[in-house]
């Protein structure tokens, strides 16, 4: 695998009437860590393990989680370019933790609806991923990690 995968935005730029501007805006590009997820479930929610295979993106992976820790954690699950389950862990407490080869994403609620709508998408994620979609963790917006299991 891969230590880094990239993330490209749209290079072109559109009005507000799709009209296309005169003058190009240049790349908006990421690199992103690449590494091997891990979702389960846990008391009261979920947890997702983001282990790396390589020093340098390890080191990445956690600078962005203790820059980014604290704001909305989102997984987007892709097949072959196409979203095809995307989550916001917005109704649990989301804390990151580093480990030796990486972070470990912990959301729980101590709401037992919010608890299963979290073991919910816990479930809908392994299966993605068992099934070889590609997942990008996001936190606040910003993409820390993308991989499979």
């Amino acid at each position: 695998m891969s230590t880094v995968m990239m993330d490209r935005m749209p290079t072109g730029s559109t009005s507000v009437f799709g009209a296309a501007q005169a003058a190009p805006t240049p790349a908006n590009s990421c690199i992103i860590p690449a590494c091997s997820l891990k979702f389960e479930k846990c008391q009261g929610g979920m947890k997702i393990e983001c282990c790396c295979d390589d020093d340098v993106a390890c080191g990445a992976l956690q600078n962005l989680c203790k820059m980014l820790q604290g704001g909305l954690c989102n997984c987007c699950c892709l097949w072959n370019g196409q979203v095809v389950f995307q989550c916001n862990l917005c109704c649990g407490h989301t804390k990151c933790e580093m480990t030796e080869n990486g972070c470990c994403i912990t959301c729980c609620s101590g709401d037992a609806a919010c608890c299963s709508m979290l073991q919910s998408c816990c479930d809908t994620l392994r299966a993605c991923c068992d099934a070889g979609c590609t997942c990008c963790i996001s936190m606040g917006g910003t993409p820390v990690c993308c991989g499979t299991c």
